[in-house]
């Protein structure tokens, strides 16, 4: 018996300000399975105020009014920018919200005039969903980019736009 795959909630997504407690509540997981799966010094997430940088947009994704994931955009200069920090809340994962995320941060680089686009994410089996999602979106591995050095942790993910 084939189940047929539900469609995936319609979402919200808002420019936020990290000041309401769930989504400060999904950054502290979000840094909390980082420091899980790798050393302390392979961990590239960052934290409510580095989330607050100017150079970075971040965004909460909402269903109804349940928060069902985040993602930020960094941008590196005038052509360059670097995801950051998207998490997808366990109550939502396998539903596509992880792809909407990456189409709207995707679409918001686009409409940036941003050329291209570089993430990094972690090598442990951990992250293979996260890695399988990027390169679904044509995202390719590439060398360490921006101020990252080499990391047997890190692998890292570029995707011309």
């Amino acid at each position: 018996m084939v189940r047929a795959l539900s469609p995936p909630p319609t979402l919200r997504f808002e420019l936020d300000d990290l000041s309401r407690p769930p989504v400060r509540d999904l950054v502290a997981r979000h840094l909390a399975g980082m420091h899980a799966q790798s050393p302390p010094e392979s961990v590239h997430a960052l934290a409510l105020e580095g989330l607050k940088a100017p150079a970075i947009r971040f965004w909460s994704a909402w269903s109804g009014q349940t928060l069902a994931g985040m993602g930020a955009l960094r941008r590196i200069d005038s052509e360059n920018g670097e995801i950051k920090s998207m998490r997808v809340a366990d109550a939502f994962l396998g539903q596509g919200v992880g792809r909407a995320i990456l189409d709207h941060i995707l679409a918001e680089a686009r409409g940036l005039g941003l050329a291209a686009l570089w993430l990094e994410t972690g090598s442990v089996d951990g992250f293979i969903p996260a890695r399988t999602l990027y390169q679904s979106a044509g995202f390719t591995a590439c060398g360490p980019f921006d101020t990252y050095g080499p990391d047997p942790f890190s692998v890292f993910m570029t995707l011309r736009l």
